[in-house]
């Protein structure tokens, strides 16, 4: 149903009575009114191009302008969002599409709209050394605003990786020498055979760097036109970055190679919001963006986290 038919549709029962339109013992104006958790399909293109339906949740707003107006129709936004939603794949016009079908279903009461979609992006992953490959499900939110005519479209990613702590991994290697300096007191030279065959057994290892598992939640705004970031792309940049994202399919060799990228890569929650920063900064289709390196700690019960932002006056806030 286009957004014509679906206008046409709702005057057809102009006749019943609307209760909403009238003035109310405290009639004035609010900035949203509307609805969220509503459940709504999205199209998507998978990482292999293929056109899939996934369930999402909407919320979706007008603003109330008309003081002697009592409410607004929300079913008027229900149905747009069903309407489009449900035919079209996404993309940020179909985002502009779902809030001038807000704004026009509610002519000369709203002037502004906004809407958000919450849903989890499908992607399959390989393994990082075996031939295996695995589904990963990354949570996304896609959203814009349409206020005075002007639509801001904003795309937010949340990202699961490991982080092996610089500080622990110092600590660890000193216990190791020790270890070292210790059961090889006296000795003044040593084949390659014996330190081999020393740094094989678990007792000479005796300490190791603690990781954790540890969230980026990345929420950028597009600069104007269509050219946006799609999910799947900032999702593959910011795993790009920190490179340690966590593995869906592993085998041995998988889990071996995954320990190697950790201690190879330590980062304070300081660094991986550094690493996430460098990697938007470059991208002129990015007007702002807020990143939140969230960092679960083992050694402690609370999280170490770092957030950083553009800057853009009036913009995304810390």
């Amino acid at each position: 149903m286009s957004p014509q038919d679906l206008l046409r549709s709702l005057a057809e029962v102009g006749s019943l009575p609307d209760v909403a339109a009238q003035a109310g013992p405290q009639s004035g104006p609010l900035d949203r009114v509307g609805m969220s958790g509503v459940e709504v399909p999205v199209r998507l293109r998978d990482d292999a191009g293929a056109l899939v339906l996934v369930p999402a949740k909407a919320d979706a707003y007008v603003s109330l302008d008309d003081p002697n107006v009592r409410g607004i129709h929300m079913s008027r936004l229900f149905l747009s969002l069903q309407a489009i939603l449900g035919e079209e794949e996404l993309s940020p016009v179909v985002i502009r599409r779902l809030l001038q079908a807000f704004v026009g279903s509610h002519v000369g009461v709203s002037r502004s709209a906004e809407v958000v979609l919450s849903f989890e992006q499908p992607v399959r992953r390989p393994a990082l050394v075996s031939a295996n490959s695995a589904w990963r499900a990354y949570p996304v939110t896609v959203g814009g605003q349409l206020v005075d005519g002007r639509c801001r479209l904003r795309l937010g990613v949340r990202i699961a990786y490991s982080s092996t702590c610089p500080c622990s991994a110092a600590l660890a290697r000193q216990l190791i020498q020790d270890k070292f300096q210790s059961d090889f007191a006296g000795r003044r030279t040593l084949t390659s055979e014996e330190v081999t065959a020393w740094l094989g057994l678990e007792q000479s290892i005796l300490a190791t760097p603690h990781s954790q598992r540890s969230y980026a939640d990345v929420q950028i705004e597009c600069a104007e036109g269509d050219d946006a970031p799609g999910a799947i792309e900032l999702i593959d940049r910011i795993e790009a970055a920190l490179g340690t994202p966590v593995q869906a399919a592993v085998k041995r060799e998988d889990e071996q190679e995954f320990a190697r990228l950790n201690g190879s890569n330590p980062m304070f929650c300081e660094d991986a919001a550094r690493r996430m920063r460098k990697a938007l900064e470059a991208d002129s289709r990015i007007a702002d963006y807020r990143i939140r390196a969230a960092h679960v700690e083992s050694l402690h019960p609370h999280d170490a986290v770092s957030i950083v932002v553009k800057g853009v006056p009036g913009g995304l806030r810390p």
